[in-house]
């Protein structure tokens, strides 16, 4: 507790009453948090079975729950730090019966699930597609039923998405599966048309902090409510400058509604901030006050005024690449740093396929935040499909992939045959290989294919609920002859890479299952929302690129904040107030990545398409202050990329003892 100051330690103390903890960017609010946890074990005697820590990202809650150990030892073990949707599978793994599920339900994944929209909305081009999507998406975050978004369509778009909604409901039964909404929204109606398990809930759930609260949307504030009705013993911790992600659902409008639910909510600001020089504070308070606020806070700092921020006016976006690699190039041996201390930002994805071209070309290493996901690749999704299938032979998707992959001998035309048997004896494809009425959709062969791959799969399930993980789930994938059929199906290197993520996936799920005691049939329930947590971020020496969404969290001794112009920063889609207001908060999310310095540029023309446009410095640059309203207008005298870049290697010929 010696290490807190005055407000983190009011946080960590306050149980009386609701608590909101404004925690400011840098302010030390994972610190509260564990702190927390342990005071309400160590001085309260709350069992750690009695808490719960919710986080919005798996890395979040394993970083958490290492952090705890640190301050109280194995007593952590028991103690709840998961992720929303891990806690609402928690739930309804246990609830199953009562929401008209299976314990064994599947939870399908993004591309599951955009599959399944394909098949149930027929021919519809790709951009209506994601629209229909999003907007059913948006409802179920909203807690809105089908049927309710049915009445209350406002336009042509709506009405075919809430019949669309409706009809994909219906599927997601019949298949015994959720998708990521559900595990959210699902728990909230359980826990509403059932007040003895709400009940349960609560009495097991002593206290719960939750983390990042201003990225909650309705349904996440709902069973926020409904977990800690009666008693009120929470803890949110979040902070309304950093609120950003509007556009997937979280509501901002949750900080306002807990002022108005709990009268006695006691709101305590973490102003200090740890991270950052004054000057990049200064910036960061400037702009955000242009913002209207539920919360007034300022951050400071004792890390005194640092480095001025630098404002660069580039000719366009090949030369602001260019000369954002050779600025970091002659900084980097200015100062004696490592590539990990620097990090470039932009809005959007594409802004970052002219930087990463130019930092090969000038041999400097970089990783990219928010790349492929591993369990989004293709070979890693063959082999869940299989574990999917086990753990619940309903999940009709996970089913035709598996036995169509590898090859079988079994086709379109066999699964049409099999579908048609299926509906007519209302059961899942699986199921449907045994039902009589097959013999007259299919010949021998087929049928014959089918039920090889059927009792295979039903040796594997007896297996997997006795044998270890790794040991069964090698036999399958050496049974199914997966590492040959790859090696015929792509070229040689490619094949190599593939297979080695199989390898390094069945490894690493036989270590799960011995580190947690469980089975292959455990694991594969819960295998939608297994991370690869080990591969996470590594060790590597590299400049890290990243959108402004995805950087929030992190921080970086050098940012470069790149395109920061009107059409980009703010978005062109986003002039509008409350949009605006948003990507003002991307900025400010931006600019508090720092730690020591920050550097801004912009390109007076881009390509747009084939055509070069004329650009304007962004709007968020004069918010910033007078500072760097002037480092703006002083943009263009720093010298060119050619002149850094000879600035560089003198450096680099000095360092090495040569004459340049």
């Amino acid at each position: 507790m010696v290490k807190l100051n005055p407000a983190q330690l009011e946080a960590v103390r306050h149980l009386d009453s609701p608590l909101l903890v404004l925690a400011g960017a840098g302010s030390g609010k994972t610190r509260v948090i564990t702190h927390k946890i342990a005071w309400l074990i160590e001085d309260y005697g709350v069992a750690p079975s009695h808490i719960a820590a919710i986080t919005f990202t798996n890395k979040a809650a394993k970083e958490m729950k290492e952090r705890v150990g640190k301050l109280i030892g194995g007593r952590a073990d028991g103690v709840i730090v998961s992720t929303f949707h891990a806690l609402g599978v928690r739930i309804l793994r246990q609830e199953a019966a009562k929401v008209g599920l299976k314990p064994g339900f599947s939870i399908l994944d993004a591309a599951d699930t955009t599959a399944l929209f394909q098949e149930l909305a027929g021919n519809v081009d790709k951009g209506r597609l994601r629209v229909l999507q999003s907007r059913i998406s948006l409802w179920k975050n909203q807690l809105v039923e089908p049927a309710a978004a049915q009445q209350a369509a406002a336009d042509e778009i709506e009405a075919v998405a809430a019949q669309l909604y409706a009809d994909y409901e219906r599927t997601l039964r019949a298949y015994q599966a959720v998708d990521f909404d559900d595990l959210i929204r699902l728990p909230v109606k359980l826990f509403a048309e059932h007040d003895e398990v709400a009940q349960r809930w609560r009495n097991r759930l002593w206290h719960v902090l939750v983390d990042e609260y201003q990225d909650t949307n309705r349904a996440q504030y709902r069973l926020l409510q409904l977990l800690t009705q009666g008693r009120d013993s929470f803890t949110a911790v979040g902070d309304d400058d950093q609120s950003i992600y509007a556009w997937r659902g979280a509501d901002s409008e949750n900080l306002r509604l807990l002022k108005d639910d709990y009268p006695s909510l006691k709101v305590v600001k973490l102003e200090q901030n740890y991270r950052s020089t004054a000057r990049i504070l200064q910036a960061a308070n400037t702009l955000i006050a242009n913002n209207p606020k539920l919360f007034e806070k300022k951050l400071w700092s004792e890390h005194g005024q640092g480095d001025a921020i630098h404002i660069q006016t580039c000719r366009d976006g090949d030369h602001e690449a260019e000369w954002v690699g050779s600025r970091l190039s002659a900084h980097r041996f200015e100062r004696r740093t490592k590539f990990t201390d620097y990090a470039i930002l932009y809005r959007g994805n594409h802004q970052a396929r002219a930087i990463e071209q130019q930092l090969r070309a000038q041999r400097i290493p970089y990783v990219i935040s928010g790349g492929q996901s591993f369990f989004d690749r293709a070979e890693i999704k063959d082999i869940t499909c299989y574990l999917r299938l086990l753990a619940n032979p309903a999940d009709d998707p996970a089913f035709i992939r598996a036995v169509t992959t590898p090859k079988r001998g079994i086709g379109g035309t066999t699964l049409e045959g099999l579908g048609r048997a299926a509906g007519r004896s209302h059961q899942s494809l699986f199921a449907s290989i045994w039902a009589p009425g097959l013999d007259a959709e299919l010949n021998v062969k087929p049928r014959t294919a089918l039920r090889e791959f059927g009792d295979f799969i039903g040796r594997i399930e007896a297996r997997a609920a006795k044998e270890p993980a790794g040991r069964v789930l090698n036999d399958l994938i050496d049974a199914i002859g997966y590492q040959s059929w790859l090696f015929q199906s792509s070229e040689v290197r490619e094949s190599e890479s593939r297979w080695a993520n199989v390898c390094d996936f069945v490894e690493w799920l036989g270590r799960k299952g011995e580190e947690e005691g469980k089975n292959l049939l455990e694991l594969a329930q819960s295998v939608a929302l297994l991370s690869m947590l080990e591969k996470d971020g590594g060790e590597q020496d590299a400049v890290q690129l990243a959108t402004l969404h995805a950087a929030k969290g992190l921080e970086f001794r050098h940012v470069f904040l790149v395109g920061v112009e009107e059409g980009l920063l703010p978005h062109r889609d986003s002039l509008e107030a409350a949009k605006l207001e948003e990507e003002r908060r991307l900025m400010y999310v931006g600019i508090t990545r720092a730690q020591a310095s920050l550097t801004v540029t912009w390109c007076e023309r881009r390509k747009q398409g084939r055509e070069w446009m004329p650009r304007e410095p962004s709007r968020f640059i004069a918010e910033m202050g007078e500072a760097a309203q002037q480092a703006l207008k002083q943009g263009n005298t720093v010298p060119d990329a050619d002149t850094a870049r000879a600035k560089a290697s003198a450096l680099r010929a000095m360092l090495a003892g040569k004459p340049a």
